[in-house]
Order: structure tokens, then sequence, then C-alpha cells
């Protein structure tokens, strides 16, 4: 059987002519490119198939497009070879801009895997407790600086650019930097551990050592804001509250809060009468909880008293303030309904007669 006319023609094009040669290397490339994403593709899917998560799925849609990119950039970078390009172009130009191809597919896989890999742990707090969805944002901006730096460091060696002198030139700059702005680097790194250590969290109440209370309204990793009772917005340095004792009223295992009322009654009254009237009004009041029950405890025998507490559980502390301007009202109504003395300081003074003919 010998070889049709027009197939020997196109076999002695090919063999003549570079052109045809190097165009039939990328179009074979092409073929095994996607022979090579076919075959790897489908042998992942199908032992992602018999996980229970949705990752690997995702792994494998991002990698099929740099799998298949690679291939070509080889086939490509062998057909430069069989056209035989001058050295200096081939090395200088050609070989650098392939390079700079694939860098950019498999820098935009790195980014997508970093972002895939972090869902990942934020879904298992369990495992991993310091990533959340309150510092998945940090870690998230963390990836992509060191994904983008890698990069960067590749591209300088495709294009042969001194990377020795970028990076003594980024440390000296780095300490410059480092001086002219320490207290913002200060407030920065004490964002960064009040989110991965999270004292508090936004729509908490936090009270600082230095007296200020507030609701937590944003946290950044250069201050926090506090929203005061009179709607005033106070924003806190990071350095300073990571340096000061929080009392977080919302923390704990659950956001409800325990008032006290302090209450003195006149010596000789009946002090069980006055735990019942007591107890009568915490449980009148709506915005008292019912668990944990409200209790009566006396807390000292004061000078003109005996002093009683209310203590109570409210839902959260934003209503502490009506609800003990509440209590306080129907405890007064209610101890002069029971006929209960709430004393106040008396003094009697005394004048001594002189004696007489002084």
């Amino acid at each position: 059987m010998t070889t049709p006319d027009w197939l020997q023609q196109i076999l002695e094009l090919v063999g003549m002519n570079v052109w045809a040669r190097a165009g039939a290397i990328v179009l074979v490339a092409v073929v095994l490119a996607k022979l090579v994403d076919w075959f790897l593709t489908g042998a992942l899917r199908a032992w992602a198939s018999l996980t229970k998560t949705d990752f690997d799925d995702k792994l494998i849609a991002a990698a099929h497009r740099p799998i298949f990119v690679s291939v070509v950039l080889v086939g490509a970078w062998l057909a430069l070879l069989e056209i035989d390009v001058r050295a200096e172009y081939l090395d200088k130009l050609f070989l650098p801009m392939l390079k700079t191809l694939g860098l950019v597919m498999w820098s935009a896989f790195a980014f997508r895997l970093a972002q895939l890999l972090l869902d990942l742990a934020s879904r298992h707090h369990e495992r991993f407790a310091v990533i959340n969805e309150r510092t998945l944002p940090l870690f998230g901006q963390v990836a992509r600086l060191i994904v983008f730096g890698a990069a960067f460091y590749f591209f300088c060696l495709s294009w042969n650019i001194p990377v020795t002198g970028w990076l003594a030139s980024a440390g000296v700059v780095g300490l410059a930097v480092g001086f002219a702005a320490k207290d913002t680097l200060a407030n920065l790194f004490s964002g960064i551990f009040i989110l991965a250590d999270a004292p508090y969290k936004v729509g908490d109440f936090i009270v600082l050592d230095s007296g200020e209370r507030g609701q937590v309204r944003h946290i950044g990793l250069r201050s926090t804001r506090l929203l005061t009772r009179d709607d005033i917005e106070i924003t806190v340095p990071n350095a300073v509250i990571a340096n000061a004792k929080i009392m977080n009223e919302s923390g704990g295992p659950w956001e409800k809060e325990r008032f006290r009322l302090r209450v003195g009654v006149a010596y000789g009254s009946d002090l069980d009468q006055v735990r019942d009237v007591l107890m009568a009004v915490a449980l009148e009041q709506p915005d008292v909880l019912d668990e944990p029950e409200p209790r009566v405890r006396i807390r000292a025998f004061g000078d003109s008293s005996i002093d009683h507490e209310l203590l109570g559980w409210i839902e959260e502390p934003v209503l502490r303030g009506r609800v003990v301007d509440d209590l306080h009202r129907r405890v007064y109504r209610a101890f002069a309904e029971a006929g209960i003395v709430i004393p106040f300081p008396q003094r009697e003074i005394a004048i001594k007669q002189p004696p007489a003919g002084d």
C-alpha cells in the first residue's frame, strides 16, 4: 500500500518548512494539553466524588486552566527552539515571556488555593480556633501578600532582574518606616492580636480600666470604636486596648447580665416582709428574667439602716439603666404601701449649757 500523493505532499511540506513544524508542535501541544487536563481532572474528580466536602471540587476547577496553559507553553517553547530563533532573543525575550504567562496563571491558582484553605479552616473552629469569620479577612490579606511577594520574586528571576539589591533596599526602607511609624505599627500588631485573641466582638459592651464604657461598633487594624450611652463615639487605639484591663459585660457563657440594687430599711423592720416585697417587685418587672431567679441578700448593718441588695438578671447589658430606674420606682412605691421605712442619716445636736457664773 502506497502513501497517497496528498499526504506525501503534506509530509514533505512539514519536513521542509520550519514554521510548519513549529505549528505542528504547537498543535500537538494543545492536543496533549487537552489530554493531560482530561486525565488529571478526570482522575481527581473520581477521587473527589468520594469525599463529603466541596473543597476538592473547587480545587479541581481552579487547577483546570493552569494545567492546560502550562502544557501549551511548553509546546510553544519547543516550537521556538524548532524555529531556531537567535539565542539573545530566545533567552532574553521569548523565554521570560513564557515564564511570565505561566507565573500569572499559577499565581492566580495560588490566590484561589489560599482562599479555599482559609474558608475550609474557618469551618472547623474546634481545630483552627484562630481562623474564624472575624479573622478571616486578615489571614486572607496576609496570604495574598505572601503569594504576591513570591510571584514578584520569580518574576524578577525570569527577567534576570537582580533581587539582592531590591531586598537590601527593602530592608533599609523597612527600618526607616518602622522607626517613623512605630505607633502605627504598634496599633497594627495590637489589632492583629485583638482579632486573633477575640477578647470582645462587635456588639459587645465593654468597660476599660480608664473608665470608658460602650458598645463595640467596629474593630479595625488600627483602632476600636465604642458608642457610649450618650451616643458619643470613642475611637480607642488598639495599642491602648491591648495594654488595658477589659471587662466584657457581654462575654461569658451568655450575654445576660446581673444587676445589683442596694436599698436600706430602718432597724426594727420585718426582714421577712422586706424580702417578700423586694422579690415581688423583681418578679413583676417584665425585663427581669425568671431564670436565673432573682434573690435578696442582707449585706451589712449600716449606721442608720439594714442594707439589703436585690440581685437579678437581664437579657442584655443595654437594658440595665432602664431596668434599674424602673426598679427604684417600684421599690419606693412598694415600701410606702407596706409601711417599710427607708431611713436617711439623722444627727442629734446636744448643746451643753455652761456652768452658772461663767
